[in-house]
């Protein structure tokens, strides 16, 4: 048996026993479904980077200081990673649909809030409560995905790889969009686009996204323990991460918050192993790929997001970019993005999720290899190349990535899989950032460019082992 039948059969059975009907889907109304998806994903990554180029104008108009403006980004990761298991059963529980309207329209009040924010403690507040809507579209989004084309394994793959080109794009996209609001319309204006953003896609959700079925998930109870205790693990973990830059690693605040996250997280794995319905199934771990593909996810996000943040440090101290000519150069990493998510698409639908996971991961190896290179006097043609072979290959393995683990649970599961993998990716990225942050703490250039050039290596080491993790998939 192929990978490719491997990855279908299951579904395919599933569905022809359950939903006769799912195979008759017109194309239209799936591709306005995968459009719904696609939207909400855009919008939630676009948040992730859209805010940075803004923070020195949110500082003097708010008067915030320096750790203020730090949780204006962080309030928003936090809220976020944390809710996302919860979600997941939320998910399950409810429909993919009812979650997925509640968590749009609760991202767009909260973004509005945001855009009203009148001191910084109520724009972090607000932030917070965009990471919650965040973290209820981000499984529903997919679970809709994986029920439209849950009939057809390769219109799946390419549905989802579509669904990470709208993020991966909006991710690029985000600093260049928001230094044209800054420029035009203030800083206020970043959180208002997402206004029509949630309009467009909640209509789209209504009109076309057929209502929520009830699964043999939907008579779990709350895992309230559970719940509990994966919030308090993560938010102590991250809160640590983030914290151990400003205060040092030998602050009891650090020490504190790792040991209350290691604390929460053993007491989590005994409460989940011992509930009868619990909020993370550890039977997932043994089910083949799953484990992989989320190991796969954790390197990736770490790698990229901390690569991301230094890069922007060295184009605006190191070579003296505005922040929008800084938003600029990213531009490569938003068409590469979408060209290589689609492909991955194809790809899949032909080999299964190894070979794009493999691949990708050692393009974009050498792409964060080649960012040793960069100086004091690099020019932003010696940075296409990298700045091309990192968005390809990530492009081309987080499809595939989420194609193996939707693949490897059953269809009613997915809505808490994917939240799984998405809460490990968030965490995952907190930690890049913090660790490679550490590494160009100082001001002067020499400093940022040379804690970029080891971050570069430790990026691709992390992407190598990456690929070395997808030879596990099945």
């Amino acid at each position: 048996m192929t990978p490719a039948n491997s990855m279908e059969s299951p579904h395919r059975s599933k569905t022809n026993a359950n939903d006769p009907a799912a195979p008759e889907r017109p194309a239209r109304s799936t591709a306005w479904i995968i459009a719904a998806s696609s939207f909400a994903f855009a919008v939630i990554q676009l948040d992730v980077t859209i805010v940075n180029v803004a923070l020195p104008r949110i500082g003097a108009d708010l008067r915030a200081t320096v750790a203020e403006l730090q949780w204006v980004v962080d309030a928003y990761t936090l809220g976020f990673a944390a809710l996302l298991l919860s979600a997941g059963v939320v998910v399950d529980r409810l429909g993919a649909k009812r979650v997925f309207i509640g968590g749009f329209a609760g991202f767009g009040a909260a973004s509005l809030a945001c855009g009203l924010a009148h001191g910084p403690g109520f724009l972090n507040a607000a932030r917070a409560l965009q990471g919650v809507g965040a973290a209820l579209m981000v499984p529903s989004s997919l679970t809709i995905l994986n029920n439209a084309c849950d009939h057809d394994s390769r219109l799946r793959a390419r549905a989802i790889g579509i669904w990470t080109a709208a993020g991966g794009a909006a991710i690029a996209a985000g600093p260049v969009i928001g230094g044209f609001l800054l420029a035009g319309l203030g800083w206020r204006s970043i959180f208002f686009v997402n206004l029509p953003v949630c309009a467009i896609g909640l209509g789209l959700t209504l009109r076309c996204v057929p209502p929520s079925q009830r699964n043999e998930n939907s008579h779990r109870s709350f895992d309230l323990g559970g719940q509990a205790l994966a919030i308090l693990g993560l938010s102590a973990f991250l809160g640590a991460v983030i914290e151990a830059r400003p205060f040092g690693l030998s602050h009891p605040i650090v020490w504190i918050g790792c040991l209350l996250a290691f604390g929460a997280s053993v007491a989590f794995v005994a409460v989940e192993a011992r509930t009868a319905s619990p909020m993370l199934p550890l039977h997932f771990f043994g089910q083949p790929g799953f484990t992989p593909a989320v190991v796969f996810g954790v390197l990736v996000n770490c790698s990229y997001y901390g690569i991301i943040f230094v890069l922007s440090l060295y184009l605006q101290k190191a070579l003296d970019f505005s922040s929008l000519q800084a938003g600029f150069a990213f531009l490569p990493l938003t068409g590469t993005f979408i060209v290589s998510n689609i492909a991955s698409g194809w790809l899949i639908g032909r080999t299964g999720p190894r070979a794009p996971m493999l691949f990708g991961g050692l393009i974009g190896a050498a792409g964060f290899g080649l960012l040793c290179r960069l100086g004091s006097r690099t020019t932003f043609f010696d940075m296409l190349l990298p700045f091309v072979l990192i968005p390809a290959g990530i492009g081309l393995g987080v499809p595939a990535m989420t194609t193996a683990i939707l693949s490897s649970v059953d269809r009613a599961w997915s809505g808490t899989a994917s939240a799984v993998l998405n809460a490990a990716r968030q965490v995952g990225g907190a930690i890049g950032v913090a660790a490679f942050g550490a590494l160009v703490s100082g001001v002067a250039a020499e400093q940022i460019i040379s804690g970029l050039n080891i971050a570069a290596v430790i990026a691709a080491a992390l992407l190598v082992a990456a690929a070395i993790s997808a030879l596990i998939v099945p």
